[in-house]
């Protein structure tokens, strides 16, 4: 699909969906083509104690369309948060991108099987002991000889559907009661490395799908870990990328939070 065709579906359904939005400082994507299937992948050896996985998703934006952003490590805001993923879900026609958040527990995130411990609902890759974060090997790439804060839990039933998003066509998961409350309280928005990650895999062209045609090989997510190197670099002393030492609380559950 040609650029040009990308931003004219964005400047329309962008305008539905700021429409719609919750505040004034939000910004929903929206978008009437459905994204890519998910791209498998081998996940990288979790770098170090207090590392947690943040799964691979298809991102959007005018430019490019969709593009894949490889799933990597990330240190959480503070102990005791998980991270949420974003998701697509397909609303009155459209398929709305639903922001991902860090909060004390792992909330909605479509039903779709990002992989890694992320299967759909919950997240079983690992958990919290009061401020160490403990690795369940049976989901996750861990040294054991240098992390030593492990666990093995096999009780989990991974579906192979790649499928990415929720609603008509997609995944049918509707979210349970517990979960519709969770999206209403105190969530915080991704972290400017989060940001880094985000920016950094947008301006690498082998990631987009107008280049790959949604097979992205492992090679090319293998290198982007050096593109990212390089992009925060040459960036992280911008005002984007500084730490505010706290990431920022949001009340919107899965649509604050900024756009990843």
């Amino acid at each position: 699909m040609k650029k040009k065709k990308w931003s004219l579906v964005w400047t329309v359904f962008l305008a539905l969906g700021l429409s719609v939005g919750a505040t004034k400082a939000q910004v929903n994507i929206s978008v009437n083509i459905a994204p890519p299937a998910l791209v498998s992948y081998n996940q990288p050896m979790c770098p170090g104690d207090g590392y947690m996985w943040i799964p691979g998703y298809w991102a959007y934006s005018p430019e490019t369309g969709y593009y894949w952003i490889p799933g990597y490590w990330t240190m959480p805001p503070e102990p005791g948060l998980y991270w949420t993923p974003g998701y697509w879900g397909m609303t009155n026609g459209l398929y709305v991108w639903n922001r991902g958040y860090w909060g004390p527990q792992v909330g909605f995130y479509g039903g779709i099987n990002y992989g890694y411990g992320y299967f759909g609902t919950g997240y079983v890759g690992g958990r919290w002991n009061n401020k160490t974060f403990v690795y369940n090997t049976a989901v996750t790439n861990i040294n054991r000889t240098v992390i030593r804060n492990v666990y093995v839990d096999n009780n989990f039933k991974p579906s192979s559907n790649r499928v990415s998003y929720n609603g008509k066509g997609g995944i049918a998961t509707r979210p349970t009661s517990s979960q519709r409350t969770y999206m209403t309280q105190q969530h915080y928005q991704a972290t400017p490395e989060q940001r880094m990650q985000h920016q950094a895999a947008m301006g690498n062209t082998s990631l987009h799908y107008e280049n790959n045609g949604g097979r992205v090989p492992q090679e090319n997510i293998d290198h982007q870990g050096q593109n990212y190197q390089n992009f925060r670099q040459q960036h992280q002393s911008e005002p984007e990328f500084k730490s505010p030492g706290r990431a920022v609380p949001t009340m919107r559950g899965g649509r604050g939070g900024g756009r990843r």
